[in-house]
């Protein structure tokens, strides 16, 4: 990393609870825990100071380091992985902070380059990544997070509904949203800030952290990448990786 570039660190918040799929940072996957497979993905990431996990667990901590990663415990009670991020990085450097999520695979280290090389070059205080969506299944399907944004590309929303409704137009007209990938990057002072907010009321009804900094005025700033992550939900997902695990890492 330069001399002169801003200290960027990855914080991977992981929990063992979970209500859809519990214990899944340390579900195998070709061998693997995920968490592992989240981590040595990040450490790939070009001109990143740092990589860590966050964790309330001790046994994903235990893994971690098993596996040679870095990995903070933080006890404080959180609301979500973002207040997690924010705990963890109090004793840490960092100027920058990029929060991943742990069941968000990289294929590409190309794909947070997509988040930080914009970040970087602007102004904006915090960011998120978007793709193209087309498919009119997953356009309607409230596991998938959608985002519109205006013409400058900051976000107006984001809903597990199909936004927005478009009530005239035919049924195969594609979606107007994109699909957004849990991936948020801030400046330190903004993540902050976020943590120190109240819950929302849109954040609470939709079950979206990113509501929260929109209610209360913090802009994000949403870039589009066209590299692939492997997204694990649900042990069903877990299922099709495995089986097709030689594919995705082609």
């Amino acid at each position: 990393m330069p001399v002169d570039s801003p200290h960027v660190t990855i914080v991977i918040p992981a929990r063992h609870a979970s209500s859809r799929f519990p214990g899944k940072p340390l579900a195998l996957l070709a061998g693997k825990p995920l968490i592992q497979h989240v981590y040595e993905q990040a450490v790939r990431v070009p001109n990143v100071a740092e990589v860590l996990v966050a964790t309330d667990d001790a046994r994903i901590h235990e893994s971690v380091e098993r596996f040679g990663g870095r990995s903070v415990m933080v006890t404080t009670p959180c609301r979500t992985g973002t207040d997690r991020v924010a705990e963890a990085i109090r004793q840490l450097p960092c100027e920058i902070v990029v929060n991943l999520q742990a069941d968000e695979i990289l294929l590409s280290p190309d794909l947070l380059l997509d988040l930080i090389d914009p970040f970087l070059a602007g102004d904006a205080e915090m960011g998120t990544l978007c793709r193209p969506l087309t498919c009119r299944e997953e356009f309607a399907q409230p596991s998938v997070v959608k985002v519109v944004t205006d013409r400058q590309g900051k976000a107006l929303y984001f809903s597990r509904a199909p936004i927005p409704h478009a009530r005239d137009h035919a049924p195969d007209h594609p979606p107007f949203a994109s699909l957004h990938l849990g991936v948020y990057i801030f400046r330190r002072h903004t993540l902050n800030r976020f943590a120190s907010l109240p819950s929302g009321e849109l954040e609470k009804a939709e079950k979206l952290e990113q509501l929260r900094a929109l209610e209360h005025g913090i802009l994000i700033h949403v870039w589009e990448t066209s590299h692939a992550s492997l997204r694990i939900d649900t042990e069903e997902d877990l299922e099709r990786a495995n089986a097709s695990w030689d594919e995705l890492v082609r």
